[in-house]
């Protein structure tokens, strides 16, 4: 009686211990989707008159162009936190450029990478390691129920001994 007494507060233990690890892993994911989604920046389309006020009274940090596809647009990252889209036309860069430099805003000109194609190789690999693992599970679970099947049948089958004697 004592044993399953003593059993009682290590489930109930166990299953706070459980409780409590499932609560800290669900409040470390809410915390990282949270963080994760506060890091998105909104750009705010502004006019390029605006930008340029706003570029000789030192109001913005950095600015990134964006010159590809045609009409280019800048990214601006302002000293109060804001965050603003300007469209421009291809001619204006460099003169966008010097108004950043002289009004001390850092900048940069994004390029437009070519993307890599997509090699199959890798991928027909994965799919024949993945089938290999498939009929490898396949194969010892047959085995093993085959296995336990005959264990079933030869120990239904043979007589003990002891039950010889009995039905003599």
């Amino acid at each position: 009686m004592s044993a399953a007494v003593d059993k009682v507060p290590r489930m109930k233990s166990t299953r706070a211990i459980r409780i409590a690890l499932l609560s800290a892993i669900l409040a470390v994911a809410v915390t990282a989707a949270s963080a994760s989604a506060a890091t998105v920046i909104h750009f705010q389309s502004e006019s390029l008159p605006a930008f340029e006020a706003q570029l000789h009274k030192h109001e913005v940090h950095a600015v990134t162009f964006h010159p590809t596809p045609a009409p280019g647009h800048v990214h601006v990252s302002m000293n109060d936190g804001g965050h603003f889209t300007v469209v421009y036309a291809a001619g204006e860069q460099a003169h966008l450029v010097a108004l950043a430099t002289a009004g001390g805003a850092r900048y940069a000109i994004a390029t437009v990478k070519p993307k890599a194609a997509k090699s199959t190789h890798h991928t027909l690999r994965y799919i024949a390691g993945g089938i290999v693992i498939v009929v490898i599970v396949v194969v010892v679970t047959v085995l093993l129920v085959d296995r336990r099947r005959k264990l079933g049948e030869r120990g239904g089958d043979e007589e003990t001994p002891g039950r010889r004697a009995e039905r003599t």
